[in-house]
């Protein structure tokens, strides 16, 4: 990872998105799914308030995500519609890594390994990772070289006991 992990406090962030099954891999899914969203996101003139994510929400035993949100973030009271959803992120305490380079790839360093070295640094801070997002901030097709794709990991972890 390019940034050094750490833990800050997050407010909710509401959203925008499509909710897909992933049954042919992530790629497949987000190919489809960003494009129809930020097209329908033109079609309602909304401008989103920052890069794009993919929100994981549900993983397989293997640590594949099996359900994910592709969205971006929207005002308060930006409102769905047919595919596309208003959700929000929870405020919390994330632990967080900035990831450049591919999203996988034999011979790179790439997401999953940065997701890896991540899990394991909070596991080291003896926390307890609730649920992920990638944050989009430099990615295809804005920049067609992947080594500088770049990726904000964040872990919503558990509240520390009081």
């Amino acid at each position: 990872m390019q940034i050094e992990p750490d833990i800050e406090t997050r407010p909710t962030q509401p959203y925008l998105g499509i909710r897909r099954q992933v049954t042919d891999g992530v790629p497949a899914v987000v190919d489809v799914a960003f494009p129809a969203l930020i097209g329908w996101l033109g079609e309602n003139g909304i401008e989103p308030s920052g890069p794009p994510f993919i929100r994981v929400r549900e993983i397989g035993e293997q640590g594949e995500p099996l359900e994910l949100d592709v969205a971006v973030p929207a005002a308060a009271h930006a409102m769905g519609e047919e595919d596309v959803i208003a959700d929000a992120l929870p405020a919390g305490r994330y632990a967080t890594a900035v990831h450049v380079g591919p999203y996988r790839s034999e011979t790179h360093t790439d997401l999953a390994d940065a997701r890896t070295e991540l899990l394991a640094w909070v596991a080291e801070q003896d926390q307890t990772v609730l649920e992920g997002t990638d944050h989009l901030l430099v990615s295809p097709p804005s920049e067609p070289d992947f080594t500088k794709w770049t990726t904000e990991l964040t872990f919503l972890i558990a509240e520390e006991a009081s």
